[in-house]
């Protein structure tokens, strides 16, 4: 999230003079993703693969090199859709200044929202897998999107917004949605242990 937002308002900034993410919309990113997101994958039941492998030593990374490539990976594509809307998102679906952040911001938070779901398996292709075991995962996944709803189309003056439409809110589910495929395409990737 943070890689993401920080190369995306910085690029835009020097660029343009503009940065697209406010610093309410970021607040309320990270406020989203490091209390829901967290929330919601901490009810992840632990596997009976994780038995299988040896004890992690204290000195070991925190970050591993299979979540170093996920995390390179999203970041990277998020960075390219964002990017693509900030230069040429007006022209692309012509549309106003505001509703192009607009769509920058509900992209942006709709990648993580999909993403939740790449890292509940962070080396499974198939992060589907026993979903519909964990309810309260689901749950804190349908908050979290119905909060952004609200944050699009009902606060516009708090968060800096414009409403969107149905094809606009459509584009915006579409390029988040890519997180799954890509999600898989990167699990092909070996990493060293």
């Amino acid at each position: 999230v943070n890689v993401a937002a920080l190369v995306i308002n910085l690029v835009a900034a020097c660029s343009a003079g503009e940065v697209p993410l406010t610093a309410v919309q970021l607040l309320w990113v990270n406020l989203i993703m490091d209390t829901l997101g967290a929330l919601a994958l901490a009810t992840e039941r632990p596997t009976d693969e994780l038995m299988d492998k040896p004890p992690v030593g204290r000195k070991e990374p925190l970050v591993t090199n299979v979540m170093w490539r996920n995390l390179i990976f999203q970041a990277l594509y998020q960075i390219t859709i964002l990017l693509t809307l900030q230069f040429e998102g007006q022209s692309i679906f012509k549309v106003s200044d505001m509703v192009k952040n607009t769509l920058i911001f509900n992209t942006f938070v709709l990648c993580q929202v999909f993403n939740e779901f790449n890292a509940r398996r962070l080396e499974r292709k198939n992060v589907f897998e026993g979903i519909l075991k964990n309810r309260l995962f689901l749950l804190i996944v349908a908050i979290t999107v119905v909060l952004q709803v609200v944050m699009v189309e009902f606060l516009q003056k708090f968060a800096n917004t414009e409403r969107l439409n149905w094809l606009e809110w459509i584009i915006c589910i579409s390029l988040a949605a890519v997180s799954w495929p890509l999600g898989w395409v990167v699990k092909c990737i070996p990493v060293p242990e």
